[in-house]
């Protein structure tokens, strides 16, 4: 996602993948039928909508990438598209959302989210997001929707957490808020800083991942490290190696960009993927539940959006990772 300058340093995943996920085995009842026709019969998308998913590279059969609408299915292949998420107008308020609040301000509100919660409706998920819970608290913030300043189904959302991540996030309540927060995200302006426990022992106490990231070529719903990617750095400093239940290395990360699973990319790139991201890692430790992966965005600082007054906010590694962590190590 760009901004207005053409920068396009901070990314909310607002790309013609960022949508619900259809994958199958093909059945014997649509066997030799067009895949045009299959997927317009299992989505009730038209024809055209089908053509268009196909054409953006969307759909997949046994890992091949199929353009052609004519293209005919068999039975027992593996079928994989990435349908669009529908347009729904807006977000409708639901003070039934735990939204927790840690700091409270005119042109914006810094929250903690909690693990297993969406940020705003998306894949697989339309109700109970952050949004929803955010719009009960502050209605304003659906005003910058009907300014054209955001998506719809996004008000107020500068950048935003993976599902499985835990940790401080901020949002805009005012025009000025946004506009002035999102640029300094695109500048760099903004300090973002994670912990992360990986798999394996990470050799070095410190170092950068420099490499760009854009969607993976072979998994359209994956991103991953490619030449004609976009740029993204992730800095990273060993905190603590640990040996028990089996080898790890708890780290501090900071973002210097904002790539769809960035974090995740990257540390899986170099040999270390994040503790129970199953996405690119492996699920093995069985004191988390299912989505949930180690990583919780700790800390967040940034200038204050009309006083230009540094602000830092942050909030501790939440209980469900911290049996992870050796009661020796400090935080």
């Amino acid at each position: 996602m760009s901004d207005e300058t053409g920068n396009d340093s901070f990314d909310l995943g607002n790309d013609p993948f960022d949508g619900e996920v259809l994958d199958l085995v093909v059945p014997g009842s649509l066997h030799d039928i067009r895949i045009d026709r299959v997927l317009s019969m299992l989505t009730g998308l038209s024809r055209s909508e089908t053509s268009a998913i196909l054409s953006s590279g969307g759909v997949r059969l046994n890992d091949k990438v199929i353009v052609k609408a004519s293209t005919s299915v068999e039975e027992g292949q593996h079928l994989v598209a990435v349908l669009p998420v529908p347009d729904s107008g807006v977000v409708e308020p639901d003070s039934s959302v735990a939204v927790d609040v840690v700091l409270d301000d005119v042109d914006f509100a810094v929250v903690n989210k909690a693990p297993g919660q969406v940020v705003h409706p998306g894949a697989g998920q339309r109700q109970g997001t952050l949004v929803a819970g955010l719009l009960a608290l502050y209605p304003q913030m659906q005003e910058l929707s009907s300014e054209g300043l955001c998506d719809p189904l996004r008000p107020g959302i500068v950048h935003r957490l993976d599902k499985g991540t835990s940790g401080v996030l901020v949002v805009a309540k005012t025009p000025e808020g946004y506009l002035n927060l999102a640029s300094q995200l695109a500048e760099r302006v903004m300090e973002r800083t994670y912990l992360g426990m990986v798999e394996g022992h990470v050799a070095e106490a410190r170092g950068v991942v420099d490499a760009p990231i854009g969607r993976s070529t072979r998994t359209p719903t994956l991103m991953a490290v490619r030449a004609d990617g976009r740029a993204a750095r992730t800095g990273y400093e060993v905190l603590a190696r640990i040996d028990k239940p089996h080898a790890m290395t708890l780290l501090r990360l900071q973002l210097d960009t904002g790539r769809t699973h960035q974090i995740r990319v990257h540390l899986a790139t170099i040999g270390h993927p994040v503790v129970n991201d199953p996405r690119y890692g492996h699920r093995r430790e069985k004191r988390l539940v299912e989505d949930r992966f180690f990583l919780h965005s700790t800390t967040l600082a940034f200038a204050h959006p009309r006083s230009g007054e540094w602000i830092t906010t942050s909030v501790p590694l939440p209980e469900d990772l911290r049996p992870l962590v050796p009661a020796t190590v400090e935080l």
